[in-house]
């Protein structure tokens, strides 16, 4: 019996995996129908007010003490750096960690949910030392913070 349920459960696995694989090979499921909605601007802007313009159409970001961004003082290896951003603000609609001496400085944007805990996690990539900024759109405003983390070992071709 348990065979039977095995087997049964691998031929699903198997019928799911060869009508993915048919679906792509017809040009049915693309990579750009995901990405339609990738803000390419913001992500190739080389300087932080057009990133901020391009994702956010603003880049007046007030500083705000309900920001906490959570670094190391000193990332030893600069390709992966781990960063935390939270906040007490209501009402966050998305988060932007961004490096301020990055040639492109716009890291990660994440759009959250109506009720959704103002907290992202990632790892990210820093060409030299510098400022990591967050910036929290919240109630239709942007506010900001920033800490400085010194890189040891370039990431960004570094």
């Amino acid at each position: 019996m348990k065979a039977d349920l095995k087997r049964r459960m691998l031929l699903q696995g198997t019928i799911a995996t060869s009508a993915i694989g048919i679906a792509i090979g017809a040009g049915l499921l693309t990579p750009k129908a995901v990405l339609a909605a990738w803000p390419k601007e913001a992500f190739t802007a080389k300087d932080i007010p057009g990133a901020l313009n391009s994702l956010m159409g603003a880049d007046n970001a007030e500083e705000s003490g309900d920001i906490n961004i959570k670094a190391p003082d000193i990332a030893e290896n600069g390709a992966v750096v781990p960063v935390t951003v939270s906040t007490t603000l209501p009402n966050v609609e998305s988060i932007a960690i961004i490096a301020a001496n990055n040639p492109v400085p716009l890291i990660a944007n994440f759009n959250l949910m109506d009720g959704s805990e103002g907290f992202v996690s990632s790892r990210i990539k820093m060409g030299k030392s510098g400022d990591v900024i967050a910036v929290v759109k919240s109630g239709g405003k942007l506010y900001r913070t920033a800490k400085e983390v010194k890189v040891t070992i370039g990431g960004c071709g570094g």
